[in-house]
Order: C-alpha cells, then sequence, then structure tokens
C-alpha cells in the first residue's frame, strides 16, 4: 500500500522547492499575493489526486509545509487560492493546477485543452472570465528527486577567454543524423557524449560546446497544430529541469554523464538559458505556474494597464527580474546547472531584458549585480544576446564584465565584405581587431565574433540563397529576417556549375579564415565546418526534421572533408599564433613593424585617403609579437575582397611563408618566392615570417 499523507508540518521557507532530507519533504513556493497555497499529490502515474493540502505556514512571502515520510519519486503540484482581477495584475484561479517553478524532474507532459486556461476563451469578455475546470488531468507535474550523480575527480576545463573557441550546436540536430552513434542513443544528451562527437570536436580543436536551450520546453499549441514543433526550444517550462525529450531513461544523469566525458577531454559545456521570458506567453496564454502563483511580480506589466503584459521579448511576456524573489530564482537556476550538473557558463537570451529596470537597461541592475559578486557564478563565463525587442533595446558593448557579447556588427560587416560591398575597409578592421568601439574598456575577448548562428542562416546558406525560403514554416515566408546580407553567386540554391561552386567554396573559406584570424572569441555553428545547409530556411526554429538536424553525410564528400580540414587547420593556427586578449594600438614591436598595422595591396600604410576610398577592397591586417625567444613574430592577413585577382606585396627582404590560403583549401605551408603573392578574388591569405629584434 503506498502511504496516505494527510497532514503537512511546518516546514522551512528555505530552500525554494521540494527538498528531501531522508525523512521527509519540505515544500516552499514563493507568492506575495496568494491568499493560501495547497499542495498536490498524485499517484505514480500521475492520474488521480490522492491529496490537497494547504501549506501551513507563511514566511516573508513563501508558503511552506514539511511531508514527513515523503520520499523520492512523489508525484506533486499547486494550486493557488487568491484574486482573479486581471485588471490589477492578479490571475489566481484555483482550479488550474501549477508546476512547482523549482521543479527538477517533470513527470507526464501537457496535453493540450481549454482547461488549461484560466479564462473562458469563448466568453465575450476574453480573459475576464474565470474557467472552473479543473487542469490537472491535462497538466504536466513534478516529482521530487534526490541526487547522487558520481562525479568522481571530475573538474571544470577552466579555459582562458583567449584560448577559447565556441561550437554551438542543439541536443537533438547535432546527433539525429550520426549513425556512428546506436540508434537509441541519436539525438540525445547520452550522444552528446559519444566518442564520435566527442572525436569530432577533438579533431576540429574547439574548446567549448554551447547548446541552444536544454532547460524542460512546451510545445506550442499552434505549432502543433501545424504539426510543427518549438525545436530551438526558447520557450521555458522549468527553470530547474533537463528537457526529458533528449533522455532515454534518466535525463538528469544522461546530461552529467555527457557533461563529465567532454570535460574529461577539455572541452567546456555552456549553456543557452531563456530567463527572459516564459511559455505561459501574454495575458490570453495558459496558466501553467508563475501566472497562477503571482502573476503580478513574476511578470512585468503595463504601468496603467495591469491587465497587460509588457513584452519586450517579443514572446507575450517578459519576467521581472527586478523584483527580488523573480531574481532569487534565476540565480537559484543558474547556481543549481553550476554545482549540480558541473555547468561550465551560460549564454543569456535576449540578455538586454535581464538588464532592465522600470527605467529601461541599467548595466548596474540589480540582476547584473549578483551575478558579478555571486561566489559561484561569478567564476564561470557568461554571454549576453546584448538586446532585445523593447525601447533602447540594442545594448551590444554595454554589459558590464565579465560578460562577452554577441557581436552582430562583426556578423554584419564580414558578410558584407565577403560579398563584395563597397565601403566596408574601416569598419571591417574594428571587428577584425576586436571592435574597441564597443568593448575597449574592456578586452577584445568580449566579443564574441561569428558568421553564422542557429539564428539565421548557416554558413553554406550564406554562400548559396540571397533570399529566405521559409515555406516549410507555415507562415507564407514571412518570418524570417530579409536580407542574409548573403551572396549566391548567380543561381539561388544548389548549382551544378563548377564555377559557381568554386566561388562559393572559397567564400566560405574566406570568412572562416577572417573569423578565426580575428582578435575576440570566434565562435562555430555546428555543421559549417562540413558545409550543412538548411535549404535557404533561415528561421528553422520549428523544423525537427532534416532542415535543421545536421548531414554527416556530407563528411562522405570531397567537399565536405575539404572543409573540415581547412577549418580543423585555422582552428590550430589560432591556438599557436592568432590568439590574444589585449587591444593593439600600433605599438612599435621592431623597426617598421608595429603590434597591428593596416595596409593595402601595396604594403602602404592606409592614410586618410584610403580609409575613405569606398571602393577600396583590398586590406592587409598585419600583427607583430614579440616571443619568449627574443625573435618578433610577424603574421599577415592578406584579403582580397574584389572581382580581380591582386598582387600583394610584401617586404621583400624578409623571407615569408604562406600558411594558408583560401582559394587552395589543399595548400600545405610554402616559402614565398619573391616580395608578390597574388591572392585571387574574394580569397584571403595567411603569411608569416620571423626576424630577429634589439632588445
Amino acid at each position: 500500500m503506498p502511504p496516505v499523507f494527510d497532514r503537512l508540518e511546518a516546514g522551512l521557507p528555505y530552500p525554494l522547492g521540494a527538498t528531501w532530507d531522508g525523512l521527509g519533504v519540505n515544500f516552499a513556493v514563493f507568492s506575495a499575493n496568494a491568499t493560501a497555497v495547497e499542495l498536490c499529490l498524485f499517484d505514480a502515474a500521475h492520474n488521480q489526486q490522492t491529496a490537497r493540502l494547504t501549506l501551513p505556514e507563511h514566511t516573508d512571502e513563501v508558503w511552506h509545509g514539511y511531508l514527513p515520510g515523503a520520499a523520492p519519486g512523489l508525484v506533486y503540484g499547486y494550486r493557488a487560492q487568491g484574486p482573479y482581477e486581471p485588471e490589477n495584475g492578479h490571475r489566481f484561479n484555483a482550479n488550474k493546477l501549477l508546476l512547482d517553478p523549482y521543479a527538477k524532474r517533470l513527470v507526464g507532459g501537457i496535453r493540450w485543452s481549454d482547461t488549461l486556461f484560466g479564462y473562458r476563451g469563448q466568453s465575450q469578455k476574453a480573459d475576464l472570465t474565470l474557467d472552473r475546470r479543473d487542469s490537472a488531468p491535462s497538466m504536466v507535474k513534478a516529482a521530487v528527486v534526490a541526487e547522487n550523480f558520481a562525479w568522481g575527480d571530475d573538474r571544470p576545463p577552466n579555459t582562458s577567454w583567449s584560448d577559447t573557441v565556441i561550437y554551438e550546436a542543439h541536443v537533438k540536430g547535432l546527433t539525429k543524423l550520426l549513425d556512428a552513434v546506436g540508434e537509441r542513443d541519436r539525438g540525445t544528451y547520452a550522444a552528446l557524449g559519444s566518442g564520435a562527437v566527442i572525436d569530432h570536436l577533438r579533431r576540429l580543436g574547439v574548446t567549448a560546446i554551447e547548446l541552444l536551450p536544454i532547460h524542460a520546453f512546451l510545445q506550442d499549441r499552434e505549432l502543433t497544430k501545424k504539426n510543427l514543433s518549438n525545436y530551438w526550444g526558447y520557450n521555458t517550462l522549468s527553470f530547474f529541469t533537463p528537457e526529458p525529450g533528449y533522455g532515454v531513461a534518466d535525463p538528469a544523469d544522461e546530461l552529467r554523464t555527457a557533461i563529465r566525458q567532454l570535460h574529461a577531454v577539455g572541452i567546456e559545456v555552456l549553456l543557452d538559458v531563456v530567463y527572459n521570458h516564459t511559455c505561459e506567453g501574454s495575458e490570453l496564454g495558459p496558466t501553467l505556474s508563475w501566472r497562477g502563483l503571482d502573476n503580478a511580480n513574476y511578470y512585468r506589466l503595463i504601468d496603467d494597464d495591469k491587465r497587460r503584459f509588457a513584452n519586450d521579448t517579443g514572446t507575450g511576456n517578459t519576467v521581472d527580474l527586478s523584483h527580488a524573489r523573480v531574481a532569487q530564482m534565476v540565480m537559484d537556476s543558474l547556481r543549481y546547472f553550476v554545482q549540480s550538473f558541473h555547468v561550465d557558463g551560460f549564454r543569456f537570451d535576449l540578455g538586454a531584458t535581464l538588464g532592465r529596470e522600470h527605467s529601461g537597461f541599467d548595466p548596474g541592475c540589480g540582476f547584473f549585480d549578483s551575478l558579478r559578486q555571486d561566489p559561484v557564478l561569478s567564476r564561470v563565463k557568461l554571454i549576453s544576446e546584448p538586446w532585445d525587442i523593447g525601447p533602447g533595446g540594442y545594448q551590444l558593448g554595454n554589459h558590464p564584465p565579465p560578460f562577452g557579447e554577441w557581436n552582430d556588427r562583426y556578423r554584419d560587416t564580414l558578410r558584407r565584405y565577403w560579398r563584395g560591398d563597397a565601403g566596408q575597409r574601416p569598419d571591417l578592421a574594428k571587428r577584425l581587431s576586436g571592435s574597441d568601439d564597443f568593448f575597449g574598456v574592456r578586452r577584445p575577448s568580449a566579443s564574441i565574433n561569428y558568421i553564422a548562428s542557429h539564428d539565421g542562416a548557416p554558413l553554406a546558406d550564406i554562400v548559396m540563397y540571397e533570399g529566405k525560403h521559409n515555406e516549410a514554416n507555415g507562415e507564407d515566408n514571412r518570418d524570417g529576417i530579409s536580407d542574409n546580407l548573403s551572396r549566391n553567386w548567380g543561381v539561388e540554391g544548389p548549382s551544378a556549375d563548377a564555377a559557381i561552386n568554386t566561388m562559393r567554396e572559397r567564400s566560405k573559406r574566406s570568412l572562416l579564415t577572417a573569423l578565426f584570424c580575428s582578435l575576440g572569441t570566434p565562435m562555430l555553428l555546428a555543421g559549417d565546418e562540413f558545409g550543412r545547409s538548411q535549404r535557404g530556411n533561415n528561421n528553422a526554429y520549428c523544423q525537427d526534421n532534416e532542415i535543421s538536424w545536421l548531414d554527416w553525410s556530407l563528411l562522405s564528400g570531397d567537399a565536405g572533408k575539404s572543409l573540415l580540414a581547412f577549418t580543423s587547420r585555422l582552428i590550430a593556427l589560432r591556438h599557436k599564433s592568432l590568439r590574444g586578449d589585449k587591444f593593439l594600438h600600433g605599438a612599435e614591436i621592431a623597426p617598421g613593424f608595429r603590434d597591428l598595422d593596416w595596409l593595402d595591396e601595396r604594403n602602404q600604410i592606409l592614410s586618410e585617403e584610403d580609409w575613405a576610398n569606398s571602393q577600396g577592397r583590398a586590406l592587409v591586417m598585419r600583427r607583430a609579437s614579440r616571443r619568449a625567444d627574443g625573435k618578433v613574430e610577424v603574421v599577415a592577413l592578406l584579403m582580397n575582397g574584389s572581382e580581380d585577382t591582386l598582387d600583394f606585396h610584401l617586404p621583400d627582404t624578409l623571407g615569408w611563408q604562406v600558411l594558408i590560403d583560401s582559394a587552395e583549401p589543399a595548400l600545405e605551408p610554402v616559402n614565398l618566392d619573391g616580395p608578390l603573392r597574388a591572392v585571387q578574388s574574394h580569397a584571403c591569405v595567411i603569411v608569416t615570417t620571423t626576424l630577429d629584434a634589439p632588445p
């Protein structure tokens, strides 16, 4: 017989969530405006409610109670009593079962039904009319957990920012089509830590894998009606639970095992996290957790119309991190994934939203200050997507240290230059040298440099499509950005024309070469190293299929093999000679050589007139640094964004070696015979020399 629970003791208000102590479980949940909170228990099959107990104590706006004899595996949810007054920001409805915001394991799933909404959808008054139907049969539940994972001697790699190379990947999409992984494990956390994935990452040379959201997320009702899905996962249902759909038997421990395996070979794991909004949507969305517990405090509401939600995120709601308990929830979630899963850092989706106080974005906001002083979180990597759609939402360069920031200005400038746009040299120089116009008070590593990310077209499509082709998303191709800053080289989509394909492959290699030669932290989108395509879809958020999954069969072809080998060489060269985390300002290193020089193809320092010449498309970035043995190493990136082959002049008194030529991917390092190097159209070449220098 299962135990019968009919009473709650007082318990404690901390920690929040359900905490097993070996003798029972303490339950604690925040709500400042509820008049009562009830703990609902369910049978093991999570179908039948077996008890409904009122939490007996209320301390500092936390409702709490202790259930003697309860153990891990107990299935539960909450119901909150209080006013249903949308016009005052309150949406309490005790008929709706609520997921614990601190749930660490989910049982069952959401079965879409009108009962999940707190209001009568058919009423003329819409969300002003209370719905009295019980949502429990359609609602996901939480289960109490006990954690005893054996971490052994696992240690964080602690890779320095200057050595970091990030690989952005989707847990499912990375391995769903990877034949080297067993069929059962493909697309799961287990595959993430497989030998096949680890071998590929090591061969490539990346030091960190950044995973698209793995917090448990909701499948949108409207997408499911279209037989689509929320593939990317930016629709959080639980901030403390790994997405169950990526698991086989025990998702949480399978994720921990993968992280331990990646750490064993020195690869960090970063999580893309979504704290700016939740899956509950606008005022017309479902009541699943936060809305039913304390809508007025969890969400930012319109000051003069509290029925409505502020929508700085474009998703219908905005989490209010200016509230202490809400910020605590986010901080607790972050610490939980660092301490319980050994995660090495986070990329914050729409990070500008997290920095919003009621007066607008504030780099000194309470949440940022909390992160910066936290003894756990201040030691991991923190990266922000520095924008949202709200007023003053573009905040590139305005986050405080130690944040890194996704640099879309870098992405856009490099795409424009390499497709042949005029007038790009001044901005290109800024981006290649670390974007000190945005990050000058920090270090170049604060600039997260990328050519492509999950949000947009992958590298192969940037050189294959000039338009977007998002028809599969079911929105008549209206969604997604309209300008990829791309060039198809003469044909929209795949081509059998050898000349077109030659230019496409060269362009990909030129973009990658510039990326890994730049000061800053490079990020590579998974699959770009072997040419994956999304068939022109630049907004594949709802495509859980071959459009989004990595096509590993590309590595059986010559083009895929060649691009992977080329990318691996670039990353190895970066680790050896191209990294650095200090801004360079033209300090003399040796006679005639400064730490950073900008020249044209004639080997002439660019004048103000040259910089202003919008038709100038040749540029040389030359860096010099003193080695430990006293010699000076010089590395130059020769870039030709024009339509013609150009001869680049080099100092003829030195012996130069060609390391990389994006027009000749198989070229091995070779000594240059003479002071000229021909650089083909839309190609770039890396050359180096060593010289003695006086102390």
